[in-house]
């Protein structure tokens, strides 16, 4: 079941905050046993869930949403990759790291990243598209209307390897039929 509840604290605790879209956030959460899987760890599933809440929070505190919804455009998510190396577990708060790092001709890169006790516990490179009736929304327009002035900063070395060896990745997958 979606967080719908935690969405919302999202959203309200976002309220009059306002910032560039390269500034990072940080929010805080908790681990409830709603979250926990079988071997007693935030569900793996519940994680990428979770990294929701901090891009909400992102994008109200950006102007994004606001963008969004005045544009009558979208946004959805068109890749990612995930690390999960610390277990949280029940009951366990910690702070969730969200921030763009910046864009190409089509999409949006956000870094996100949970953390317990000064240790990183989970990081998720998140590949993000604005879309409208018409397609794909160049980035640069979207952060324009949002009010930011400047091109996007350089993507990374490990961002730009990422966006190559996903090049490689066949589509559709070359799967053998069951």
């Amino acid at each position: 079941m979606y967080p719908i509840i935690r969405m919302v604290k999202a959203i309200v605790a976002s309220r009059g905050k306002r910032r560039d879209i390269l500034e990072p956030i940080s929010t805080w959460h908790r681990a409830w046993p709603w979250d926990i899987d079988p071997w007693k760890d935030l569900n793996n599933g519940r994680i990428i869930t979770l990294f929701d809440l901090g891009r909400i929070a992102l994008a109200a505190e950006t102007g994004l949403t606001a963008t969004l919804m005045k544009n009558r455009w979208g946004i959805v998510v068109a890749g990612n990759t995930t690390r999960y190396r610390k277990r949280i577990t029940m009951f366990q708060r910690f702070e969730m790291r969200t921030r763009c790092i910046g864009w190409d001709q089509r999409f949006v890169y956000m870094e996100q990243s949970m953390w317990r006790k000064g240790e990183c516990c989970n990081h998720i490179l998140i590949r993000g598209a604005i879309t409208s009736k018409a397609g794909i929304v160049a980035p640069q327009k979207a952060v324009e209307a949002m009010g930011h002035r400047g091109e996007s900063p350089a993507l990374p070395a490990w961002v730009q390897a990422w966006i190559a060896a996903d090049h490689e990745r066949p589509w559709p997958p070359e799967m053998p039929a069951a």
